[in-house]
């Protein structure tokens, strides 16, 4: 069952990342990076590396620390996005936000911190794969969290607020601000699995559709999730008039699209057979979801 397979492999992503934090110096920033890295979350983006690393048989031990990295981005992208110069949200994963429990200094230090600890993690020695291989990820991994992914779409996710946007743009921004992770847990897997450019490509788009479908999904639950089962407020986007599919289209154009683009997604994954099972599982698990 998909919900037992995320719990377990979120358990071995904190076990790694605990292991890995104990043997550095001790700081002061150690704790609220836990906190946001660690305590929570449903560590999606890992469960679709080690699905996606099924298909071309890849050794999870070659992976774990690819999932790490991706876990530290993404928590580094949430302590900020939380803070009250961006969304102001004080709950996350049903828990204080890193700013509210640690202060708004430490919050941004810990997220830079888990945003070099990724780099660092994917650069580590003990992390045996090719030389080749390793800076083709961490080059990639860099593209998708700075201005070009991640950082880029968040503020454009800012400066869209309370004004109209075509559906072209409001796409573009959720594929920049979350579709880029995604795009890269593909891409990666694909670099590892010594696949040529063109599959990589591939992978990558892939890995961005599922990022786009996984927004839409958060801007489902924004409207009809509970608070107390989404573990952040609710019924935000609204009131903070942010540009989604939701606010230009209504809900059941913007379902109907995301459903379509499931079934997209669903018939790429099918060239991979069995093997692809899994990753099929948790697409659509993405989008049935109610956390």
């Amino acid at each position: 069952m998909i919900r037992n397979r995320l719990i377990i492999n979120a358990k071995k992503i904190d076990k790694f990342l605990n292991n890995y934090l104990k043997k550095q110096g001790k700081s002061l920033l150690i704790n609220p990076m836990k906190y946001g890295v660690i305590s929570g979350g449903k560590k999606i983006r890992s469960t679709i590396i080690l699905s996606a690393g099924k298909i071309f048989n890849l050794d999870q031990k070659k992976l774990i620390n690819v999932c790490a990295s991706v876990e530290c981005i993404h928590s580094y992208s949430l302590i900020h996005d939380d803070l009250p110069c961006m969304d102001n949200d004080s709950t996350r994963r049903g828990k204080p936000s890193t700013h509210i429990k640690f202060g708004e200094a430490s919050a941004v230090l810990a997220g830079n911190s888990l945003l070099t600890l990724a780099f660092e993690i994917i650069a580590d020695k003990n992390y045996i794969i090719d030389p080749k291989s390793k800076n083709e990820i961490i080059k990639s991994l860099a593209f998708c969290a700075g201005h070009t992914g991640i950082a880029g779409g968040q503020e454009l996710d800012l400066k869209f607020e309370n004004k109209k946007k075509s559906l072209n743009q409001i796409i573009e921004m959720q594929k920049k601000k979350t579709g880029k992770l995604f795009s890269f847990c593909f891409y990666a897997v694909g670099v590892l699995a010594k696949k040529n450019i063109k599959e990589k490509k591939f992978l990558s788009s892939l890995g961005e559709e599922i990022g786009l479908l996984f927004q839409l999904a958060d801007d489902f639950l924004d409207v009809k999730g509970s608070k107390k089962l989404v573990g952040k407020p609710i019924k935000k986007d609204d009131k903070k008039g942010k540009s989604t599919l939701i606010n230009l289209i209504g809900y059941e154009k913007a379902n109907n699209y995301a459903n379509n683009l499931k079934k997209n997604i669903l018939l790429k994954l099918k060239k991979h057979g069995k093997k692809a099972n899994n990753l099929s599982d948790v697409i659509e698990f993405i989008l049935n979801r109610n956390f």
